[in-house]
């Protein structure tokens, strides 16, 4: 099985040594995804939009790959601060319907810039 890199303009660059995703076979691993805008590679305000960016840079990679968030199979959501929880899954529910993806909601000391959400992805296309 070979391995393919995954990588879009339409989802911020990778701030490290990692790919945007990578598709093994019909799996795509998509890297975690913080707030920041694409296009500025600044970080949006606020949780809920930080939140929403971090779907909409999922979104973008999933789409690039060939799949969709219709595709995921699994999440995982980092939270600075578990009281956002609520929240994550109210803004989850304009990206996905059921059946749900897996999911593992964790929180965290800190994020990287300073963010206060992020999340990754398993994809399973086809």
């Amino acid at each position: 099985m070979t391995k393919q890199i995954i990588a879009t303009p339409n989802a911020p660059a990778a701030i490290g040594t990692y790919s945007q995703a990578v598709k093994a076979g019909n799996t795509v691993y998509l890297s975690g995804q913080i707030g920041l805008d694409a296009a500025t590679m600044q970080m949006v305000d606020g949780f809920e939009a930080q939140t929403v960016r971090v779907f909409e840079n999922l979104k973008a990679v999933a789409e690039a790959s060939g799949g969709a968030l219709a595709d995921a199979v699994k999440l995982n959501i980092y939270l600075t601060d578990l009281a956002n929880f609520a929240k994550v899954n109210e803004v989850m529910a304009r990206y996905f319907s059921e059946p749900f993806p897996a999911r593992a909601a964790v929180g965290v000391k800190e994020l990287p810039r300073g963010a206060l959400v992020e999340a990754d992805a398993i994809l399973v296309i086809g």
